[in-house]
């Protein structure tokens, strides 16, 4: 259950600041159920399909034109994690309106590209995409380091050298070792922060600092909630990446309900519809 004693940050709150409560492993299982509620209610899985499959399409087909991007696969596809907040953010506006009695079509998702904050938010959203650019970037890197320009034979000859090779087992450590830290820091600057935006009239920097607050005040819980987001998201790419079609809005309507468990309401309620 939620802790009903709230903090600002580890030091002294600051009056111009959200406050920030400490929440448990029970509230993270309620904003999921909760998630799931919102999913069952307002179901946006055929959204997701017609999102997610030309992008894996693409990549598909320009692997199968020629191997140079087979080292790229894997980080393209797990750095999606980084601009998840991003992506999940209209499910979270549609949570909100079912959380107020709004009408809940879900054309509503598309409500934030005309909301007066949508600056903040694409912001917000063009610094996640740097750090993913930025993960690409790192990860061919790290291929190069260890395989140098080389480009694959085939597939399954790539997947040889990986699994059966000192320098293979080498990109993976340091691979995920490197893309563990971009996801750290992509989860600390944004687990809150894009909700936040919809919610209050806050600038980015507010919205951020928030929410590295929430992490720092709930280090084990978020965590916790990091490595479900993962887990979700591996399971749901199996097989074939179908699975997205729900766990991302599952997930983007999860985030809504942990945010309102993590950051004490607003008082009053002053946000305009729109």
């Amino acid at each position: 259950m939620t802790n009903q004693g709230s903090i600002a940050d580890p030091g002294a709150h600051r009056p111009d600041q959200p406050i920030v409560r400490k929440i448990g492993i029970a509230d993270l299982r309620d904003a999921l159920a909760k998630g799931l509620a919102d999913f069952t209610a307002m179901p946006t899985h055929l959204v997701f399909l017609c999102l997610i499959y030309p992008i894996v399409t693409l990549i598909a087909a320009r692997t199968a034109a020629g191997y140079e991007l087979v080292p790229l696969v894997f980080p393209f596809l797990a750095g999606y994690t980084l601009i998840g907040p991003l992506v999940a953010i209209g499910m979270s506006e549609l949570s909100r309106r079912r959380e107020k009695g709004l009408d809940i079509s879900r054309r509503h998702a598309f409500n934030v590209l005309r909301f007066p904050f949508i600056r903040a938010i694409a912001t917000l959203g063009i610094v996640l995409m740097g750090i993913y650019f930025a993960w690409l970037f790192a990860a061919q890197a790290i291929y190069e380091r260890y395989f140098g320009s080389a480009v694959p034979a085939s597939i399954a000859e790539f997947v040889r050298q990986v699994f059966t090779t000192p320098s293979g087992w080498a990109l993976i450590i340091v691979g995920c070792g490197v893309g563990f830290l971009f996801a750290v820091v992509v989860f600390t600057l944004s687990v809150v922060s894009f909700p936040l935006l919809l919610d209050r009239d806050v600038g980015v920097m507010t919205a951020v600092v928030t929410s590295v607050r929430v992490v720092i005040a709930n280090p084990i819980t978020m965590a916790m909630w990091g490595f479900i987001v993962a887990g979700a998201l591996v399971i749901g790419s199996l097989p074939f990446f179908v699975g997205l079609a729900v766990v991302v809005p599952v997930l983007g309507h999860s985030t809504w309900h942990l945010y309102r468990k993590v950051v004490e309401r607003a008082e009053p309620d002053l946000r305009a519809e729109w």
